[in-house]
């Protein structure tokens, strides 16, 4: 295997389109395996609802049967804030190539990622699809027909959106935080 998507994020809940988009990248006939990168803090952000350990936790159940997928503590372990970068040059010391999987929605703040120059020579980028979000020229796309916002969802825990092998989990830790 040399060949690997990246695919990281808070998964602060993870949900059904995060699952989308592992099987369509599964489905990428060049990319060997995936994996599922959470952080512990993502860089932009101040604080996370649910704790790196548990959305860690749930990754890995959610993908416990997925073959090709592996769920990578290695930002989790840091105990901070990763840059991309960061992770990425660590992966390369074991595989070849790598696919960066990020949402669409990250399009607009790309330019402000630690060292993105350097990071877009390392990465071919695949970009998931988000309803209205054109998808630049230069970037692979990534049709995902399921639109659906972490932000969104914690304000409003919707189980029919969370992946079937933990959802009850989730939605009660999120309806929880929501009452406090």
């Amino acid at each position: 295997m040399e060949t690997i998507a990246l695919f990281g994020g808070s998964f602060d809940p993870p949900h059904i389109a995060h699952e989308a988009i592992v099987r369509a990248l599964l489905n990428i006939k060049e990319i060997d395996k995936v994996i599922v990168m959470p952080t512990y803090l993502n860089p932009f952000k101040s604080q996370s609802y649910a704790p790196s350990e548990l959305r860690l936790k749930w990754l890995r159940e959610i993908f416990s049967d997925y073959k090709n997928v592996e769920i990578s503590d290695f930002e989790v372990s840091k105990a901070e804030k990763v840059p991309t970068i960061e992770s990425v040059k660590y992966l390369l010391k074991t595989y070849k190539k790598i696919y960066l999987t990020i949402g669409a929605d990250n399009l607009e703040t790309l330019h402000k990622w630690t060292d993105y120059r350097e990071l877009k020579e390392l990465v071919t980028f695949i970009v998931a699809s988000r309803e209205s979000l054109e998808i630049p020229k230069g970037f692979m796309k990534l049709s995902v027909d399921v639109d659906i916002s972490s932000t969104t969802l914690r304000q409003k825990i919707d189980k029919r959106k969370l992946p079937q092998k933990c959802a009850i989990e989730i939605e009660k830790y999120y309806k929880e935080q929501n009452a406090k």
